[in-house]
């Protein structure tokens, strides 16, 4: 079961909502990535106190280890890491994009080596669906060309080109009705490509779109033309995915552009080194002034980290490298994010969206 509904439009920025057989998601949505089925140092008791909807999982690097095959066994993804709400796996086609030295693509699909054990492994759109589907996550990606954005436009053409015949494989070997599949735009930082992209893309049976190939170089502004020149594309009855992008300032201009989802390893990442999010900027907690300052790291933050510690204690745990300092920054950053997709959603429902937007880029580039 998958139905998505458009509640509410303010501008081009929407309120949506996703039922799943798992349960609803809400949209704007972020999702945390768990890409080894963790999102890294946090239980899934962590993931739901900070009210999160749908978390995000990778097919290549579960399909390297420990096997689809183990976790079919286990009864699926959603039992092996003891999570109930639902899951999206991505096809692996970024993380074969950054693997260039060890890939080679063909019409056929993408020869690569194991990053763990040099292995040859040919995937292809049938195997990246049937991988997902032994994974059993409830919205699953086809699998897609990803090309730099500083690559020519003969070369972008033709991995736009691919993606679309690859789309269409993965229609045809996708068997799972109980899984959404979302096709995904291509076409790098050419108007034409993207609007060529998008109208094949919208015109297949796919139940959701995702945009890729953003966030890969390209300047900010850059990117937000491309989702400006696609949006009017985009059938509105679909929730439309916005993939690899979580800056905070990113994620309210692309809502602003008629975005609903969005995933992104960016918070948990910087968090694990220090760098945490508050509504005044970005701070980095292993910087020697929060060795005595003892208040929380954002005193309007709710999370479980300001409402429970100082910033000197876990500026005391990061310098030490225990995990506790860790899980601190890492919850920190997913509540901000999180907390700001509510903002969103509630300023839509007002009509208040666009001062909420500007008032917040105003306050957090300050810092």
């Amino acid at each position: 079961m998958f139905k998505f509904k458009l509640l509410k439009q303010t501008g081009r920025a929407r309120l949506g909502e996703i039922k799943t057989s798992r349960g609803k998601i809400n949209t704007p949505v972020f999702m945390p990535v768990g890409t080894l089925a963790t999102v890294k140092s946090l239980t899934p008791k962590d993931l739901n106190f900070l009210d999160t909807q749908v978390i995000l999982s990778n097919t290549y690097h579960l399909h390297l280890r420990p096997g689809e095959k183990i976790i079919k066994k286990a009864g699926g993804l959603h039992k092996f890491m003891s999570w109930d709400k639902p899951i999206l796996t991505d096809s692996g086609g970024f993380q074969v994009f950054s693997l260039s030295s060890l890939r080679k693509v063909s019409d056929r699909g993408v020869k690569f080596k194991s990053h763990l054990d040099g292995k040859e492994i040919f995937l292809t759109p049938e195997l990246a669906i049937k991988i997902q589907e032994d994974l059993g996550a409830d919205i699953i990606m086809v699998l897609d060309d990803v090309v730099a954005s500083n690559v020519g436009k003969k070369q972008t053409k033709k991995a736009m080109d691919r993606t679309h015949n690859w789309l269409k494989r993965c229609i045809k070997s996708h068997t799972n009705t109980n899984q959404a599949l979302f096709g995904i735009i291509q076409g790098g930082i050419f108007a034409d490509l993207r609007i060529e992209s998008a109208k094949f893309v919208s015109n297949t049976s796919v139940q959701g779109i995702a945009i890729g190939g953003l966030s890969v170089g390209e300047s900010r502004s850059t990117m937000y033309e491309m989702l400006d020149i696609v949006e009017p594309v985009m059938p509105k009855n679909k929730p439309r995915y916005l993939m690899g992008v979580g800056d905070p300032i990113d994620l309210l201009e692309s809502i602003d552009r008629g975005i609903d989802m969005f995933d992104c390893v960016l918070p948990t990442r910087i968090a694990r080194h220090g760098t945490v999010w508050t509504y005044k900027g970005k701070i980095n907690i292993l910087n020697s002034k929060f060795k005595s300052k003892f208040k929380p790291i954002d005193s309007k933050c709710t999370c479980y980290a300001c409402q429970n510690f100082t910033s000197a204690y876990i500026h005391h745990l990061l310098k030490e490298k225990e995990i506790l300092g860790m899980r601190l920054t890492t919850m920190h950053n997913l509540h901000f994010l999180l907390q700001l997709m509510k903002d969103a959603r509630y300023h839509i429902k007002q009509n208040t969206f666009t001062g909420f937007k500007k008032r917040f880029i105003k306050t957090f580039k300050k810092q």
